[in-house]
């Protein structure tokens, strides 16, 4: 009989599974809603980070084949640890190849000087564009790519960790709910004390295995809500720091932006020099203008007079009559003695004198004279 009870007694302290848990059925731990709006925040700033690296760097380098040389040549660099060497630009091979041609066909030909005028001013433009280059990758491109290697990867790494304490917490809530439920089944069956000492026996140590159980399970609750709290700590620090990211975003931003408008002011002013100088070689070599043919002069419809402001665009196609003011836009450097040297925002005295070319003016300041461009003035009434 002895026998027989211990039989029926081992029978009874099988492990007990209370997990039983399905995919899709545990109770899920909500998130702090302060995390919840962390979380989101981080996510948005991550893939609008990815949109704008990338897009820029197809604005900066349009060409889809070398975009592609160039990002495995940087990722061989980067890899060897050396610095990145300057490429020659698209606009700078193209005034090599004007420069060649001009060798090949006369550089004392009409043809012949006008590639190399051009040529000349394709190669500086050219090198704005790798100064551009250069300066937005140092100053806007690498601490983006360098937020999205660096930071990001972190800030991933910890909400994942996060992620894996939530589910271990679930599963424990879950354990813990199931022992407290089989713990209070047990205890309100039919009490067979009386009646059956020997099933009054097997009860009682059934229910001591529960009640361990359930001790069990709130003590490894108690764990996993400790760990879940402290990576959703470590999280929320890691994505409060996206709001440093965003004062560093924007002061480069401020950078890529400041390098694009020296980058656009150095076009102009040396299509500006290049219109001149076409001029020159047309009256040079007594060849007759577009204009002349009946149609309209390229380079003036280009670069309208004045391009921020206009009333003063309208009024710098009428005749200047008279000496009237004019706020200078623009640095200017004279080229020669018959031209005056300007300052931004200063403000001089112009006029006209009959025949002259309409793109220029008299300028004057003090006892200084000299040939002003028309496009870098704001004629005031």
């Amino acid at each position: 009989m002895f026998l027989s009870l211990r039989s029926d007694l081992m029978s009874s302290c099988k492990p007990i599974k209370f997990t039983e848990e399905k995919l899709g059925q545990a109770e899920k731990t909500e998130l702090d809603p302060h995390l919840d709006h962390l979380i989101a925040r981080g996510d948005s700033t991550k893939n609008w980070t990815e949109k704008i690296l990338r897009q820029t760097e197809v604005l900066l380098q349009p060409n889809p084949i070398d975009h592609t040389g160039a990002r495995i040549e940087e990722f061989i660099y980067d890899k060897l640890d050396k610095k990145i060497p300057s490429r020659t630009t698209n606009a700078e091979l193209l005034g090599q190849h004007m420069l060649d041609a001009a060798q090949e066909f006369g550089p004392e030909t009409p043809y012949g000087r006008t590639l190399i005028t051009v040529g000349e001013f394709q190669r500086k433009l050219g090198g704005a564009e790798r100064e551009l280059l250069q300066t937005s990758a140092a100053a806007f491109l690498n601490p983006l790519r360098n937020f999205l290697e660096g930071d990001w990867r972190t800030i991933s790494k910890e909400r994942r960790l996060l992620e894996n304490r939530r589910l271990d917490l679930d599963i424990c809530k879950a354990r813990l709910k199931k022992a407290k439920q089989a713990e209070a089944k047990a205890s309100a069956a039919p009490d067979f004390q009386e009646t059956r000492p020997r099933n009054y026996v097997l009860s009682a140590s059934a229910s001591a295995l529960l009640s361990e159980e359930v001790d069990k399970a709130a003590h490894e609750l108690r764990v996993a809500q400790t760990e879940f709290d402290r990576q959703a700590e470590v999280t929320r620090l890691l994505l409060e720091g996206i709001g440093s990211t965003h004062l560093n975003h924007l002061r480069c931003l401020q950078d890529f932006a400041e390098a694009q408008t020296v980058f656009y002011a150095q076009c102009h002013h040396h299509m500006q020099d290049l219109q001149r100088e076409l001029h020159r070689c047309v009256n040079a070599d007594g060849i007759p203008p577009p204009s002349a043919a009946g149609g309209s002069d390229p380079a003036s419809s280009a670069f309208p007079s004045e391009p921020l402001t206009s009333e003063a665009a309208c009024s710098s196609q009428l005749p200047v009559t008279g000496s009237r003011k004019a706020k200078v836009l623009y640095d200017y450097d004279a080229h020669d003695a018959s031209e005056l040297s300007l300052l931004a925002d200063e403000l001089i005295s112009v006029y006209t004198v009959p025949g002259m070319d309409p793109d220029w003016l008299i300028g004057q300041r003090g006892n200084e004279k000299g040939k002003v461009p028309v496009t870098y003035l704001e004629l005031l009434s």
